[in-house]
Order: C-alpha cells, then structure tokens, then sequence
C-alpha cells in the first residue's frame, strides 16, 4: 500500500458539541466549550476531531436536519468561533473533521421553503416529489427508518415527498446536477476554511431506484422497509466519484463513509485506490443478532466471539487495498459496555476490553466522547423523557408488535442514542462539570465515578489506561502499519491475533477471553514474550480471566 498517510496513522475523537462541554450555562455544549477542552485531547492523544452536526437546525433529529449547510448554529456559537476552532486545533496538531448530511435537508431549508411553494416553482425538481395512488394514498408503502410512512402529503400541492428519515428530513433529488453542485459548493465552504475530513451521513440512500414499487409487508404497519428500496443503487458510485473530483481530491483530507449496507465484499468499490472514499464503516460487529431493519426488539441471541469474523473480513478485503475506520460507539449506538456485554459484566473491564481491540487493530480508530472513561447507559424511567427520535420511533413499533410498555421500554434501555448523547462528565461536581445550568439531558447517574477529574487520578481507571495504550500503539509500528493475522479460529471463546512489521522485525500477539469463563490458550510463539498490556494489569501465563486481553511482543531469537 506504500507509505501511510497521516490520518492512517492518527487516533480520532468524536465529538457531539451539544452534549461535550457548555461555556455559557444555558445547558447546551457550544464550540467554546469545545476549545476549553482541546489540552485534554491533545493529551489523551487525539489528531482529528469529528464534530457532529454544528449547523442551524429545528433539532427535530438533533442536528442531522440541516437548515443552512454554510453557518453555525447560534446555540453552538459563531463562525469566528469555529474558525478560531480549527487554528486552535490546528496548533495543536489536532485536525478538525465535519458531518456532511447531504440525503436530505431540514424541512425548514430555504431550499425546500421554495420546493414546496408550488409545482413549477424553479427548485421542485431539487426534492422527490409524487402523486399519490389512485385512491389518495402514498405513492409506495415504504417505511421511513424512523418508523411510519416515507411519504408526506404536502397539502398545498397535493403531492407526497420523499423522506428516508423523518417528515422533516426531506431527501435531495441527486439526480438534478444543481442539486449536486450545491452540494459540493458546500463541501468546498468547508474546505476553504480549513477543515481536513469529511464524515458523510447515510450516503448510501442517495441514489433512488429508476421505478417506485411497493415492497412485501415486513411488520404490523403494513409498510416494508425503505431500505430495501433504496440501499446501494446501481449508479450511485458515479455520483460518489464526482463528489470525490470535485471536493475530496481538493486538498489533503480523510473522507469516511457511514455506508450501512456496504459489505467488505464491496470494498474494492467505495474504497482504496479506486473507490470514492478513503474509508467505510462497517457495521458488521455492530448489526450482530439484528434482523435487516435492525428492529431493537427482535434482535436474536449472539456471542462476543462473533465481533471475530466481522474484524477478519475487514482486514482481509483491506489488506492489499483500502483502510477501515474500527470503532465500538458513535452517536447512533448504545455504551460498549453494555452494549457488547451480557447483563452484570464488570463494565471496568469492559471498556477495557475495548479499549484493547480498539487500539491494536489495522485501521484509523475512532473514539466517541466519554467512551475512554468507560461510560455506561442510562435507564429513565418513561419515554416521555427521551429525546432521540429513533427510540420513539422504535418504542411505537413495540406497541404495535404487542409488547406492552414495561417490556418496550427494556429495548429503549438498552439501544437508544440517548445512552450516548447524555453529557459529557468532566468531575463530580453538581452538574459533572458539563455546564452550570440545567443539562438539556440529564447526566449519567454514574458520574460521580465515571468523570475525567476522577479516573485521571486513579491510575487504573479506564482513561489511563486509554492513554497507556494510545502511547503503545505510538511506540510500536506494529500497531499501527503491521499486516493483521487472525490466531486461534478454532476456539470458541478465544480472539486472538497478530500484527507485523513488512520486514517482520516487530511482531505484536493480542488475546483476548470473548467470555466470563477462565480459558487456557497454547500459542508456543509466546515463550519468552514480553507483556505489554493486560486489562488486568498482570500476567497468569496460559490462562485468561473473564474478559481478560493481553497484548505480547514476541522477542526475536
């Protein structure tokens, strides 16, 4: 692949600026905050931040219904302020990363005010607009991801748009050039103003089919999933790569897609040399025991060793070609620790377990605010206190399966986005340090422990060992060029694997125990070998404790 270019060799944290750090006390994370808190990343050993959504918005789907693509957000700040972002950062050595939301657009876009103001009006064409069925129905019975119909009748036209995600998240028409071009001029605003990466939101809707049929009935509302309509369209890699000559090969940046759907068999197509962006995510690992519509309340049992298969398909499509983002949370998920973990595991442990795959595997690793102090779900009592449009969404749908509301509310518990937006804990002061007023979500019950102040004081907490391991990785060039070697894929509970050097002059050897039994494990190759990080914090040779990952160098003979 030749010689590695920055952002493969860097550590990425993700940033959601309502819920990080509050300057002003009105509750809400602001881009000032933000600033104040550039030291600490810089210390933890970050090199690129992904804001989330900073931009106007009506907040319908916090953020990602974008009413102004070139401004901020007044709750966030000013432009000033995100340009003094990006030079503040930039001092030190930390690039700033931003979310391009370019399937749709806010409800309250000017763009769509003038779609939706009459049918010959110059900008109708800029959305999907259809009549509806003979007897005034949707034109089709697709099911919007957030639940309900994908179809709105605007009654002033008496015509039905288009919305993947909410009724206020009308999707773009890019099969109209103007809408293409004002897309990219966006991009570029960005990119004159010193912004070095894209992260682009659910890219693989863009491209709709050429025929709107309906789909089988897949659930109690009569509707099918979107999804299988619209997913990955031929065609939609000519978009992509003229978005890419357009804006990405402008400057020395990282794109990576949030491509759902896109399978490492499809890598060779959307990344590497000849695809379109420099990385995708897979949501492989992710989707484990969920049904195609990742219906929270249908997911069927799985095991951790499961993540195995996921991380070695990865690597094996990537190996000669491509580069993937590895990552455990994002905005969209639930905590790992919960996440990923039978009820009643130590999250301690857990999140060191993550920690430890994170940050030894092939690829760029991506880390979400709060996730390197360990941080867990939160459990409200009603989902009259959620915020996330998805849970309600998710909890209507649970009804409608004829759960009743104590067993629906077991699944918001453990999947909403909430568990992930709720603020970010700086000590154990009143408000955790997030703000000094009213938090827009309330605070992690749990702060009192799980806060920067506390954990960088204990030096086993999960943030030092975060930093211990973020400075193993900058140590070995195994960690971070090495070829990955999938081990032992015949144990039923063991994950183990190598990373080496091209010249094989540094050899890496990472276990760990998928389980909350004792395992015993034989790698001879491990004889004399040096320990470098246990999440236990010490060595029993041959035997890994619940959870337990170790990482080894094998010593040269």
């Amino acid at each position: 692949m030749g010689e590695l270019k920055w952002w493969q060799k860097t550590i990425v944290y993700q940033i959601y600026p309502k819920s990080f750090c509050d300057s002003n006390g009105d509750g809400i994370g602001d881009i000032p905050g933000i600033i104040s808190k550039l030291d600490y990343l810089q210390d933890l050993g970050v090199g690129a931040i992904w804001l989330c959504p900073i931009y106007p918005s009506p907040l319908v789907d916090n953020g990602y219904d974008i009413s102004d693509y070139c401004s901020v957000a007044k709750e966030y700040g000013t432009m000033e302020d995100m340009e003094r972002l990006i030079s503040e950062a930039d001092k030190r050595n930390i690039k700033i990363v931003m979310d391009l939301v370019f399937n749709h657009t806010s409800d309250k876009h000017k763009w769509f005010e003038e779609s939706r103001s009459s049918k010959d009006n110059p900008k109708r064409d800029w959305y999907i607009w259809r009549d509806g069925k003979e007897d005034g129905s949707a034109p089709t019975n697709w099911r919007s991801i957030f639940g309900g119909s994908a179809w709105t009748l605007d009654e002033k036209t008496n015509q039905y748009y288009l919305h993947t995600f909410a009724s206020a998240q009308p999707d773009l028409n890019w099969e109209n050039k103007e809408v293409r071009q004002a897309l990219f001029d966006a991009a570029n605003f960005w990119l004159d103003k010193g912004v070095r990466g894209f992260r682009i939101d659910a890219i693989v809707y863009i491209k709709k089919p050429s025929e709107f049929k309906d789909l089988p009935v897949d659930g109690a509302d009569n509707l099918g999933s979107i999804a299988k309509a619209t997913t990955y369209q031929d065609g939609i890699l000519d978009f992509l790569h003229e978005f890419k000559e357009k804006v990405f090969d402008r400057a020395d940046i990282f794109t990576v897609a949030e491509a759902d759907g896109v399978y490492p068999s499809d890598f060779d197509k959307w990344i590497g040399e000849n695809g379109a962006f420099d990385m995708s995510f897979d949501f492989s690992h992710i989707r484990l025991g969920f049904d195609e519509d990742c219906t929270w309340h249908k997911r069927k049992p799985w095991k951790l060793i499961d993540i195995r298969k996921c991380f070695t398909d990865d690597e094996e499509a990537t190996k000669d070609n491509g580069w993937v983002p590895v990552y455990f949370e994002n905005h969209d998920l639930p905590r790992c620790t919960n996440y990923f973990f039978p009820q009643g595991t130590d999250t301690k442990l857990a999140a060191k377990f993550i920690a430890t795959i994170l940050l030894t595997m092939r690829g760029t690793p991506f880390i979400y605010e709060g996730q390197e102090l360990g941080m867990t779900n939160i459990k409200w009592p009603s989902i009259k206190m959620y915020n996330d449009i998805s849970s309600i969404g998710q909890y209507e749908l649970a009804l409608k399966d004829e759960l009743i509301p104590k067993e629906a509310m077991k699944y918001i518990w453990q999947y909403s986005r909430d568990n992930a937006r709720s603020p970010m804990t700086w000590n154990n002061g009143a408000k955790a340090g997030f703000t000094t007023g009213k938090p827009w979500l309330p605070l992690n019950d749990e702060y009192p422990e799980l806060n920067v102040k506390t954990q960088t004081e204990d030096k086993d907490s999960v943030l030092n060992y975060y930093k211990d391991l973020i400075n193993l990785r900058n140590q070995y060039l195994a960690l971070i060029e090495g070829d990955y070697e999938e081990l032992l894929s015949y144990s039923p509970g063991i994950y183990a694997y190598a990373r080496t050097t091209k010249d094989k002059s540094e050899r890496i050897i990472v276990i760990a125990n998928t389980t909350a039994k004792i395992r015993g494990y034989k790698i001879p190759e491990l004889k004399g070998a040096t320990l470098l990080a246990s999440t236990y914090g010490n060595r029993e040779a041959t035997v890994l404790r619940s959870y337990e990952v170790r990482v080894y160098k094998v010593n040269n003979k």
